[in-house]
């Protein structure tokens, strides 16, 4: 068994409490010098008493670990990306963006698809594109120049970096599992993140401050703002 030295903090992925680190660890494959092995580390959460395991993966050089890969939660399984906002209150686009986020490191192909999936399924909530393949309808939201420049040119570059010219299907057959560019998935997560602040979030935060002044207007004897 082999023990950190140093003891640092740590949010548990299970009870999001900050907790000082105890891992346990053994190494689960040869250490014979230069050929890869791995080290798998346990410990239990002393907030929620529930396991956590974790898995480095490298190789040993003068009795030195040298890691080779990044560090890789195993239990429990959680996304590295922050939850769709609680704003963002239909069913299907949340499951199939939470999922995309969750096995994007596994499977870049399936998160890709998941991703295309979910941006077509928003467009065609949000923005009322007329239903089409996928690159048509993201062609019509950007001939409307609704969106922020910065977020429009960012949503023009899914197609580019999925080269959909090349690759239709990715179009046509959004929830295909097909070869992906790199970067190409977790880039498609990112334009998602920047339509969910701008069809949900920051429309449902003026909603609040429009309901506050109103109130706040009522309470003056005036009538509430005009609706936009």
């Amino acid at each position: 068994m082999l023990v950190g030295e140093e003891e640092e903090t740590v949010k548990c992925p299970h009870c999001l409490v900050e907790v000082h680190e105890s891992w346990s660890s053994t190494i689960v494959s040869t250490e014979m010098p230069g050929r890869e092995c791995a080290i798998a580390e346990a410990m239990v959460c002393p907030a929620c008493a529930r396991l956590v395991v974790r898995l480095r993966t490298g190789h040993f050089s003068r009795a030195e670990f040298k890691e080779i890969a990044p560090l890789r939660l195993v239990f429990p399984r959680t996304a590295n990306r922050a939850p769709a906002p609680p704003e963002v209150d239909d069913p299907s686009i949340r499951e199939d963006y939470q999922e995309a986020c969750l096995i994007l490191a596994d499977s870049p192909k399936a998160s890709a698809a998941l991703g295309r999936r979910c941006l077509q399924n928003l467009l065609r909530t949000k923005a009322g594109v007329n239903h089409g393949n996928l690159a048509d309808e993201i062609k019509e939201v950007l001939d409307r120049k609704v969106l922020p420049s910065l977020l429009a040119d960012n949503v023009d570059a899914i197609r580019q970096i999925g080269n959909f010219a090349a690759h239709p299907m990715k179009s046509s057959n959004i929830g295909e599992i097909l070869p992906v560019e790199p970067d190409e998935a977790e880039w498609t997560l990112d334009v998602l993140e920047g339509l969910f602040d701008h069809y949900y979030v920051q429309p449902a935060r003026a909603l609040v401050k429009r309901t506050a002044l109103d109130k706040k207007l009522a309470e003056a004897g005036k009538p509430p703002m005009k609706k936009p």
